[in-house]
């Protein structure tokens, strides 16, 4: 296949896309990737970098690495990344604390649509296709309500994050974002991209690319063999996923952590009336509403001008 530098450009934009819903709980990378029609070749271009390949680049073939691994595609995806990363992240930070409401809403309405594009992707429903669903189902919701924790933040402890975040950021409908939160660190990392400390930075970095070499074969394995199945589990997840998304929480109990800063321990999703009677605050409801929509038209349209649509 012969690309373009604009079709690089437009590789790298999707992997923009993919860095803004890696930042958010909830949402995941490779729902982008996967609706923009560059999921299998991500997975295929992940899995070349192996022993073959690297054993080329110590005999500085570069050139030969460069297109074993498919190089120019890998590195459009990760600067599209790495932008989206570094630039997306403060904003991402401020909307959480200032609007959740209305950035949850969005993100449900995307991933509302994210798991229907998905579906859609199974070439024929058998029984064990939707036992798959309903495990991914049952096994994202059993994820959900599971209580942040508080945990080190040892340098081997960020290489392990970053290995677990990494693996669940490729599989669409689990976010690594979610992974991080639920591993105690989202806010640590967050924090450490938008105040660019290179030493956390390097160290996650590292655990991803190991847990992310690690995985991509299994998971291509998975996606050959078991293409319909493996579509559906992952439809689940996203299904199974919605209940963290949900614009209004009541707060049950409450943390301090290291930094005597009190944090949400135990939420409970309620209905928009029931918050604002127990809150006080305005539920929004308008303009939520607006943004879930305006959300999964985002991923529909998306999905109808992407190649495999196309194709």
């Amino acid at each position: 296949m012969t690309r373009t530098i604009k079709d690089y450009i437009l590789i790298a934009l999707k992997g923009i896309g993919m860095g803004a819903a890696d930042v958010v709980p909830g949402v995941s990378g490779g729902t982008i990737a996967f609706i923009t029609g560059i999921y299998e070749e991500l997975i295929e271009s992940i899995k070349s970098v192996n022993l073959n390949s690297i054993k080329l680049l110590l005999k500085f073939k570069l050139k030969d690495f460069w297109k074993a691994v498919n190089g120019n595609f890998l590195l459009s995806i990760v600067v599209g990344i790495a932008i989206s990363f570094l630039s997306i992240a403060n904003l991402i930070k401020y909307l959480l604390e200032h609007q959740p409401i209305l950035i949850w809403s969005f993100f449900f309405g995307l991933i509302v649509a994210s798991a229907l594009v998905i579906a859609k992707k199974i070439t024929e429903w058998k029984l064990r296709s939707i036992i798959a669903m309903l495990v991914g189902i049952g096994i994202a919701y059993m994820i959900t309500v599971v209580t942040p924790a508080e945990t080190t933040n040892a340098y081997w402890f960020l290489f392990l994050s970053g290995a677990l975040a990494i693996c669940a950021m490729i599989l669409p409908g689990i976010s690594g974002a979610f992974i991080l939160l639920l591993l105690g660190k989202y806010e640590f990392v967050l924090d450490a991209l938008s105040k660019f400390k290179l030493d956390v930075i390097a160290v996650v970095g590292a655990g991803a690319v190991v847990g992310l070499l690690s995985f991509s074969n299994f998971l291509s394995w998975l996606l050959k063999k078991y293409h319909n199945m493996t579509i559906a589990l992952l439809s689940g997840f996203m299904i199974g996923s919605l209940n963290k998304v949900w614009p209004w929480k009541e707060t049950i109990s409450t943390f301090t952590d290291r930094h005597d800063v009190v944090k949400p321990l135990l939420q409970e999703n309620i209905l928009p009336h029931t918050f604002e009677s127990i809150s006080g605050q305005n539920a929004n409801l308008i303009f939520a509403i607006g943004l879930a929509i305006l959300g999964f038209l985002v991923i529909i349209i998306m999905d109808k001008y992407s190649p495999e649509s196309k194709k």
